[in-house]
């Protein structure tokens, strides 16, 4: 290496460092304020985003709890049993001791009447035909209302929840416990003034405000909502004394209720003012040491950079590696998609098992015979799942060797409707029609049934997203159909009117990485890994799709021998 170009870089070097100490002294200054205060400005929105969604999540459990404990109870006893005299009284006894939380416990039938009634208020004989929580529950199913004064006028709100029985509709309603309610909604400290709310979306306090405004008060300060496709959105605004917050605004309920978490703005930016000052005097410190070692550092730098020359080999295979290693984490991320299906279905079937478990504590016998099988066969599922996730993490850890999977002769009229089942409950919940064609013609398949039931499940689940995506939770359909291919071949078609794939982006939808998905959403795996799974059964994959309308996917497989 020759040492006349170093010796010109040292010469430039210390001549800077040495004559024109005010420029980087004014840069370092700059550059370390800009930096330091964009991460903790960054960090104190990131806590703010942070704490919002934490309240979210734990208001919207305990909403989905309290529905929980009425539908369980809608479908655990009749209509003719719960108007029986006293029985509605037994069951709100235990209501109230799964949960404080619910005040009181009503039956009405399909025209509206209050038909039994028990808690503080004198409800029995009340018509709601024409109420709006009435409509919306009977149109929905299940429906959590806004606050409202009602008959009784106390602000409160309703948890409704319809069954249809003998050809004939009929709701069960509890109000929830407006003071408990609002304590959990208040449940936020964040600094000296901090707090949180939650707003409807006409901007009508459904919790009262730590600084003023009792429920069912209009809110007066001018907020930013969040679009339907946001998380969490952060803003900085001034109230109506003209005092600047900084807000978190999150939507709840299915975009009809508004959580707002504020903080006034010196409180939540404090640390940033006191910053400020540290870092005049760290700058005004950290000049005075670069005027004084100038020599030393200007060596040091020529120095390194020699070594980079010779490590130049060294840091080229460190790329190589680190490359590996990127590639090695974004299949991971692959996988961990594909495990978080049967963990769902594990979750489910648990809440089910302890749903009836807790039934049988409650009466002190374990002879119910309506239960005992129901709770065989979620046994049996979890069991199933767990070996799914165990044969996904043992893919994981094979990355890099190669496998030959075990194929087999698969009856697809059997085989196809059980692995529907997995994703029938998922599909049922945002009201998704699941329609299966498998006629008896359709003959046996030679694949490998877990890696056919893993490329299913994915898509599966991205016909459920695009299905959601268009028609939310009404309008969904799902079609499986098996079918003889003409070539010797056996097709299965899955098929969805959802929003269906762009004509540019068709080609690409097996290409590793690509995804049509928002960031956190989707690492562009799944269909790639389907792909290659279906190929590597001796089969191939095909898609069809028109944007705004569906998606059909086609799977071709080879027939298994008699």
């Amino acid at each position: 290496m020759q040492q006349a170009p170093y010796k010109a870089i040292q010469k430039i070097i210390l001549a800077s460092m040495i004559l024109l100490p005010f420029i980087p002294f004014v840069l370092s200054l700059s550059i370390g304020y800009y930096f330091f205060a964009a991460a903790l400005e960054s960090n104190t929105v990131s806590r703010m985003e942070r704490i919002v969604s934490d309240h979210r999540q734990m208001i919207e459990t305990f909403l989905n709890e309290r529905k929980a404990d009425l539908e369980y109870i809608l479908h655990a006893h009749s209509y003719e049993d719960l108007l029986q005299p006293g029985s509605l009284d037994v069951v709100f006894s235990l209501l109230q001791k799964e949960s404080s939380a619910f005040v009181d416990l009503g039956i009405f039938n399909d025209q509206g009447v209050h038909e039994r009634y028990c808690g503080p208020f004198e409800l029995t004989g009340k018509i709601y035909l024409q109420t709006d929580w009435f409509k919306e529950v009977m149109k929905r199913g299940v429906y959590i209302s806004d606050i409202f004064l009602g008959y009784r006028k106390i602000p409160h709100f309703v948890i409704a929840v319809a069954r249809e029985e003998k050809g004939r509709q009929w709701v069960l309603r509890a109000t929830i416990d407006s003071l408990l309610f609002n304590r959990i909604a208040e449940g936020v400290r964040i600094g000296k003034t901090g707090e949180a709310y939650i707003l409807s979306a006409r901007g009508i306090l459904q919790t009262s405000r730590r600084s003023g405004g009792q429920l069912m008060d209009k809110c007066e300060d001018t907020l930013q909502y969040p679009e339907a496709s946001a998380e969490i959105q952060t803003f900085i605004a001034k109230d109506i004394r003209g005092n600047k917050f900084l807000y978190a605004t999150a939507w709840m309920k299915e975009r009809h209720w508004l959580l707002v978490a504020r903080q006034k703005k010196t409180d939540a930016f404090k640390d940033l003012y006191s910053a400020a000052y540290f870092i005049v005097i760290v700058s005004i410190v950290g000049g005075a040491i670069i005027l004084a070692t100038a020599c030393c550092l200007t060596r040091h730098i020529v120095g390194r950079m020699a070594a980079v020359d010779a490590e130049k080999d060294q840091l080229n295979r460190q790329l190589i590696w680190a490359s590996r290693l990127a590639e090695l984490g974004e299949m991971s991320a692959g996988f961990a998609h594909e495990i978080n299906n049967p963990l769902q279905i594990i979750k489910n079937e648990h809440s089910l098992i302890a749903m009836i478990l807790a039934e049988l504590k409650e009466k002190h016998r374990i002879t119910a015979p309506d239960s005992l099988p129901d709770l065989e066969e979620s046994l049996d599922q979890i069991d199933l799942q767990i070996q799914r996730c165990a044969r996904i993490t043992q893919s994981i850890l094979k990355f890099g060797r190669k496998s030959e999977p075990a194929a087999m002769k698969v009856d697809l009229k059997q085989y196809i409707p059980e692995v529907v089942e997995l994703v029938a409950k998922k599909a049922g919940v945002h009201g998704i029609k699941v329609l299966q064609k498998i006629p008896d013609s359709v003959p046996p398949a030679h694949v490998d049934p877990d890696q056919l039931q893993q490329v299913l499940i994915n898509l599966f689940n991205n016909a459920i997203d695009a299905i959601l995506e268009k028609h939310g939770s009404m309008g969904g359909e799902l079609i499986i159909e098996g079918r003889p291919d003409p070539t010797g071949m056996i097709e299965i078609l899955v098929t969805d009117n959802g929003c269906g794939i762009r004509a540019d982006d068709l080609p690409k939808v097996f290409t590793p990485f690509f995804t049509t998905k928002p960031p956190g959403k989707g690492t562009g795996l799944g269909l790639a890994v389907c792909y290659g799974i279906i190929g590597g059964q001796g089969g191939s994959m095909a898609v069809e799709s028109q944007a705004g309308r569906g998606t059909t996917f086609t799977i071709r497989l080879p027939v298994a021998s008699p």
